[in-house]
C-alpha cells in the first residue's frame, strides 16, 4: 500500500477537459493527462483493501490495488506488466470503459471511488512512451492455425492470446480497416483511431495476419474455414440494430445510429464511402435511445453543426445516486451525463415516438410523440407503461438517429453456412466457460455470443475463449484465466 492515509488526504480528481465550445470544432480527443503529482495522489487514494471488490467488478479481473501501488511508487514497468497480465488493450478500456470496477471500489461506499480508469490509461500511455510495449512474437509455433472472424475487441483479444500461445492466427474483417466497433463505431473524440492503429501494427509485428475487405460467408465460405483451419473463433459482434417500425419509417432523414457514426469516422480518416451522405448540419436532430451510442450521435451532431439536438429515452429518468435497490458493490443504474451531453443536448425521459411525419416530398419533418408513465415492481424495475393523457404533440426533426441497441448477429452468411445453433435471443449458442458451439472446432466470443455488451466484456470473452481454443488444440493451456491468482497478487 503506497500511502496508508491517502484515501483520507486526497479527493477524487479527474483530468481536465478542453472546453466544450472549443472541442466541438474538431474530432480530436479532449481529455488531458494528469500531472505527475496528481497521478501520484490519485493512485495514493487506493486503500489496498483486504477484499478488493474492484477485482470482481472488472470483467477482466484486473489486479487493481497492485498496479495502483506501483503507480504511487512510480514503478512504471511493474505497473505495466501487472496491468497487461489481465488486459490486452488498456489503451481502449482506459478511454471508453464505463468502469464497473469503480462502482465496486470499497472507497465508493461513502466517498468518491478511486479513479481507476484514468490511472489505467496513464499506465499504458507511459508504458508506450518508455518503450515497454513492444512486439513479442512467440519463439516456437504450435503448428496449429486459427481463424478469428471479426476484428472488434473480442476478436482482437482472442487473436492476441492465441498468437501468444504459439498458434498461427488469421483475422478476417469485412471492413477496410481492422478494429470493428473500435474503428468504426466509436467516434474519434472518444477513441482516436491512431490508438487502434498503433495496437494493430504491434499485433501484425507479432505475426498475426489481418485480412480486410473479406466477408466470411461471402468471400470465404464456412466450409473453407473448417477445411483450412484447426479452429475457428466467431467474434463478429451483434450487428443487427433494433428498428422502430412505426408509420413514416420510410421517410428520408431516418438512419440507424451506426450508419451515421461509421460514415463520420470514415470522413475524419479521409476514407472514401459510397453511401449517401448522412449529415446533421443545420438540422433539428432527435436521437432515439439513451445509451452510449445515442450519446455518440449527440457529440457527432454537435460537431457537424446541428441546429438543435434532442435525445429520447422511453424509460423514466434514473436517480442521481444509488437507491436501496442498487446497493454497493453492484453496478448502479444512475443518471449518467456524458461529455457529449455537456456540449449541448436537450434530454427527454419517459417519451414514446408514435409516428414520423413527412413534408409531402418524402422528407422527415417532425415526430408525433407522447409522454409515458411507468408501472414498476417492488425493486423499482419497469413493468409496463401507459401514455399520459393530453401529452401528445409534434416535435420538429429533419434527422432522426435510431440508437436503441442491437438484436443479434447477422444470421445469414457464415453462421448459416456453418450450421451453428442459436439461442432464444438469436445469438450464437455457446455455453459460458466453454465457448464451443455445436460445430466441432468452432467457438464463439463477445457480443456474437453473449449479446450486446461492453468493450471490456468483449475483451474478457475473447481472452477466455482463447483459453478454451488452446486447450482444445493442445490438450492443455498455459494462458491465464481471469479467475486464476496472478503472480502479482
Amino acid at each position: 500500500m503506497g500511502k496508508i492515509t491517502g484515501f483520507k488526504e486526497f479527493d477524487r480528481e479527474l483530468p481536465s477537459k478542453r472546453p466544450a465550445h472549443d472541442r466541438v470544432n474538431d474530432y480530436k480527443e479532449f481529455v488531458e493527462m494528469y500531472s505527475d503529482d496528481k497521478l501520484n495522489k490519485q493512485a495514493a487514494r487506493c486503500m489496498n483493501c483486504g477484499i478488493p471488490f474492484c477485482h470482481n467488478g472488472c470483467p477482466l479481473g484486473n489486479i487493481i490495488p497492485e498496479f495502483n501501488d506501483a503507480v504511487y511508487k512510480q514503478n512504471w514497468e511493474e505497473a505495466y506488466y501487472i496491468l497487461a497480465s489481465t488486459n490486452n488493450f488498456p489503451e481502449f478500456t482506459g478511454r471508453i470503459c464505463p468502469a464497473p470496477c469503480e462502482s465496486a471500489c470499497v472507497l465508493g461506499i461513502n466517498r468518491p471511488p478511486v479513479a481507476i480508469e484514468e490511472i489505467e490509461k496513464h499506465i499504458i500511455e507511459i508504458a508506450f512512451t518508455r518503450g515497454y510495449v513492444r512486439a513479442n512474437a512467440p519463439l516456437i509455433r504450435s503448428g496449429k492455425s486459427v481463424a478469428v472472424i471479426g476484428s472488434g475487441p473480442a476478436g482482437l483479444a482472442a487473436a492476441a492470446q492465441l498468437n501468444k500461445a504459439g498458434h498461427s492466427v488469421t483475422v478476417f474483417e469485412r471492413d477496410d480497416r481492422p478494429g470493428g466497433l473500435l474503428r468504426y463505431g466509436i467516434p474519434d473524440f472518444k477513441l482516436d483511431k491512431w490508438v487502434v492503429e498503433r495496437r494493430v501494427k504491434l499485433m501484425e509485428e507479432d505475426g498475426i495476419l489481418f485480412k480486410t475487405n473479406t466477408e466470411v460467408g461471402k468471400h470465404v465460405s464456412g466450409e473453407e474455414l473448417l477445411r483450412n483451419f484447426d479452429a475457428v473463433v466467431l467474434s463478429g459482434g451483434s450487428t443487427i440494430p433494433r428498428n422502430l417500425p412505426i408509420p413514416g419509417r420510410d421517410l428520408k432523414g431516418i438512419y440507424f445510429a451506426m450508419d451515421f457514426l461509421k460514415q463520420q469516422n470514415k470522413r475524419v480518416s479521409n476514407i472514401k464511402f459510397t453511401q449517401e451522405e448522412i449529415l446533421a448540419t443545420g438540422k433539428d436532430v432527435i436521437v432515439i435511445g439513451g445509451g452510449d451510442t445515442g450519446s455518440d450521435c449527440v457529440g457527432t451532431s454537435n460537431r457537424q453543426g446541428a441546429r438543435s439536438i434532442k435525445q429520447f429515452e422511453v424509460m423514466f429518468q434514473p436517480p442521481k445516486d444509488r437507491t436501496d435497490n442498487m446497493p454497493w458493490p453492484t453496478y448502479p443504474m444512475v443518471l449518467k451525463t456524458t461529455s457529449s451531453h455537456e456540449e449541448g443536448c436537450e434530454r427527454f425521459w419517459g417519451i414514446n415516438t408514435k409516428e414520423f411525419i413527412g413534408d409531402g416530398n418524402g422528407n422527415l419533418q417532425s415526430l408525433r410523440v407522447t409522454d409515458v408513465s411507468w408501472e414498476t415492481d417492488f425493486m423499482g424495475r419497469p413493468i409496463k407503461f401507459t401514455e399520459v393523457e393530453g401529452s401528445e404533440r409534434l416535435l420538429p426533426a429533419q434527422r432522426v438517429f435510431l440508437a436503441m441497441g442491437f438484436l443479434h448477429p447477422q444470421k445469414d452468411g457464415v453462421l448459416a453456412q456453418l450450421g451453428v445453433e442459436l439461442d432464444e435471443r438469436g445469438n450464437v449458442k455457446a455455453k459460458e466457460g466453454v465457448y464451443q458451439t455445436n460445430v466441432h472446432k468452432v467457438f464463439a466470443a463477445g457480443d456474437m455470443r453473449r449479446g450486446q455488451s461492453l468493450v471490456v466484456w468483449a475483451i474478457s470473452e475473447g481472452r477466455e475463449a482463447a483459453r478454451k481454443v488452446d486447450q482444445f488444440l493442445m490438450g492443455r493451456t498455459a494462458l491465464a484465466s481471469k479467475d486464476a491468482v496472478s503472480m502479482f497478487a
